[in-house]
């Protein structure tokens, strides 16, 4: 018996009901990833092995068909009764995703524009912390992600450095300069501490300049 994919419990908590296509659509990749079997949900598997097909072709087929099996099983797992009810005898995963698609996919253009819209106008503010900023931003290159949209990690990092205060440009000059390369959770942990270093600095500069007014 195959063990249960612990992640499955976020489709669990959030079953596909119609108006939240687009998050149910990002958890259940999460989860199909991870078993590394998200490829089904863009292609059809053959209905039957071709004559001429080798042992090796017709291992690979019938893996294809489990996957496929298992990924519809996730699908109609975590819908609501009456979506379940009507997409139990869907051929496969396949045509289960293209029909939710179809249905309730039809505000993904205009959340996308909006969350482009989001990402390029926000800036990091004074009081906020860069750690802080830094959620804000990846959630919301996540979410542009699980509406299809392909951001080069190249891109992103520039309009991550490009939120930022003018505190943080020696920063930017040096990981430019250096071509530095780093996800963006590094980055922002590089930032983190660039943070901090600067607010020592302005601690021993603020004590120094005190003292020399006592004096």
């Amino acid at each position: 018996m195959t063990a249960r994919n612990p992640l499955s419990i976020i489709l669990d908590q959030n079953k596909l009901t119609g108006p939240n296509y687009n998050d149910w659509f990002r958890n259940l990749k999460i989860v199909l990833n991870s078993e590394k079997i998200a490829y089904v949900l863009d292609k059809k598997p053959p209905k039957e092995a071709a004559s001429d097909f080798s042992e090796t072709e017709l291992a690979k087929l019938e893996k294809w068909w489990d996957h496929d099996l298992q990924a519809k099983s996730y699908m109609l797992a975590s819908m609501s009764n009456e979506l379940e009810r009507r997409f139990e005898e869907a051929a496969n995963a396949a045509d289960i995703h293209l029909h939710l698609k179809e249905l309730y996919g039809v505000h993904t253009r205009s959340e996308r524009h909006a969350t482009v819209k989001e990402l390029m106008t926000t800036r990091l503010r004074d009081g906020t912390s860069v750690h802080e900023h830094g959620v804000r931003m990846i959630g919301l290159i996540e979410k542009l992600v699980g509406l299809d949209v392909v951001i080069p990690s190249e891109l992103s990092t520039d309009i991550l450095l490009l939120s930022l205060l003018p505190s943080f440009n020696g920063f930017v000059v040096n990981f430019n300069m250096n071509k530095l390369e780093a996800t963006l959770e590094e980055l922002f942990n590089m930032l983190t501490t660039y943070e901090a270093t600067i607010k020592k600095e302005k601690y021993v500069l603020l004590v120094s300049s005190s003292s020399g007014t006592k004096k």
